[in-house]
């Protein structure tokens, strides 16, 4: 023991750095080990539903998982098959995975999109954009065919496994950590429990339109935002440093353009989730027939009248356009959008501070916001704009756009307690 504490205090740098090795390395071991049991759990919840008997005349559940293996710098696909893959086969669906990272693949979408009962979205934001990209490059009719045909009627689960995963914050409680929110979603897909999303459609004047279940934004804070990974030397300073040393590229930094809106519009009811029972076959022709010989007169598509749309000239250092999905409330009786417009008289002091909040929450709206509820706007951008919009956290060129709200167009399956929490939420 004394010759072990004489090496000890002659060689206390290289002791130190043993001890802390073998802290770090036990606090790893224990942490793996905690992961294992979780996934073990989750594994036997699964294997209760694929143990569920069903008809011999029923087929299997058919899902299709959109999977980006890019996602999370490159890890998703093992984080997928570790902890997602053997709950969603335990669970006794049928499973085609689809990898999304290469070109070309619309085709193949809308072909399976044909013949599944539930989706899953596997990787972050962006991968929610491209699958909804993919399909509506496919057709060039926007959503009609994909999303309000398809996604409107398919319900569609998400596997949080990218850097950034909005989604999963309105749809799954929070979680210890990354492998616990990845078991956690995935049996929350299992249980099937949906919440209806708004989309906004977001169109330039030549480009494809671009779909967000998040928002549009535009603005310094954005900017600075990007730069933050830049910084990474200098640890839990980076994003102050990020917002800090954007002030001296200009200042004030300011972003001219022209709105024009059109305010909320009343939610129908909700549709029956049953469906009718079908006609008897001589009713069927009959009105069949009745169509034939006197067709119904074609309606034409209602223009919006000049005087409803409100204009208004803003000079703000960020504009944020966003869905209500983070605020999600389920009773509300209007769907509209939520614009808005930060001031521009904002210290270099307020910036930093305030860039540290939108990291957390991107479409925060401080003190002095101008906010307004729209159905529908329209962006105009002086000539010679430079930038980029951020759409659901994907860079796109800054160019005029309209932006129009697809209110409730898409179902995504989230965790029962949050759907009991919305709903209790609304009550009171």
């Amino acid at each position: 023991a004394g010759r072990v504490l004489s090496a000890l205090r002659s060689h206390w740098k290289k002791s130190a750095l043993g001890v802390c090795l073998l802290s770090w390395g036990g606090s790893w071991l224990y942490g793996k080990h905690c992961d294992n049991l979780l996934r073990r759990a989750a594994c036997q919840e699964a294997q209760a539903f694929g143990n569920q008997l069903i008809p011999a005349t029923m087929p299997l559940k058919k899902a299709t998982v959109f999977l980006n293996p890019a996602a999370c710098k490159g890890k998703a696909r093992n984080l997928f098959e570790k902890n997602a893959a053997p709950i969603l086969h335990l669970s006794g669906m049928d499973v085609t995975v689809v990898k999304t990272d290469y070109e070309g693949q619309a085709k193949k979408l809308l072909e399976l999109m044909e013949n599944t009962d539930l989706i899953i979205i596997a990787g972050g934001d962006g991968t929610v954009q491209e699958v909804l990209r993919e399909l509506s490059d496919a057709n060039v009719n926007l959503l009609s065919l994909c999303v309000q045909a398809v996604f409107s009627k398919i319900p569609i689960g998400f596997i949080p496994l990218g850097k950034t995963c909005t989604l999963s914050q309105t749809l799954y409680p929070e979680s210890t950590n990354q492998v616990h929110h990845i078991i956690n979603a995935t049996l929350a897909i299992l249980k099937g429990e949906t919440v209806p999303l708004d989309v906004l459609q977001i169109k330039g004047e030549k480009e494809q339109p671009v779909f967000a279940v998040t928002g549009l934004r535009w603005g310094s804070y954005r900017d600075a935002g990007v730069k933050v990974s830049k910084y990474w030397y200098l640890g839990p300073l980076k994003t102050k440093a990020a917002h800090f040393f954007s002030t001296f590229k200009e200042w004030p930094q300011k972003r001219q353009a022209a709105l024009m809106y059109l305010g909320p519009t009343e939610r129908p009811p909700e549709e029956p989730d049953e469906k009718p029972p079908r006609p008897p076959l001589y009713v069927r022709l009959y009105r069949r027939l009745r169509l034939y010989w006197s067709p119904p007169p074609k309606e034409m598509p209602q223009e919006v009248a000049p005087e409803d749309w409100e204009e208004l000239n803003l000079s703000t250092i960020e504009l944020s356009i966003a869905t209500r999905n983070r605020q999600l409330d389920l009773t509300r009786t209007e769907d509209f959008m939520d614009i808005c417009i930060e001031a521009d008289t904002v210290s270099k002091g307020q910036f930093v501070n305030r860039g540290s909040q939108k990291m957390r929450d991107p479409h925060t709206c401080p003190e002095g916001t101008q906010c307004i509820q729209a159905s529908r706007c329209i962006l105009q951008l002086p000539e010679g704009t430079e930038g980029s919009f951020g759409i659901d956290n994907e860079e796109y060129e800054a160019v005029p756009v309209e932006v129009k709200l697809l209110p409730r167009k898409l179902r995504f399956i989230c965790d029962p307690r949050m759907r009991e929490e919305m709903l209790h939420a609304a009550v009171q």
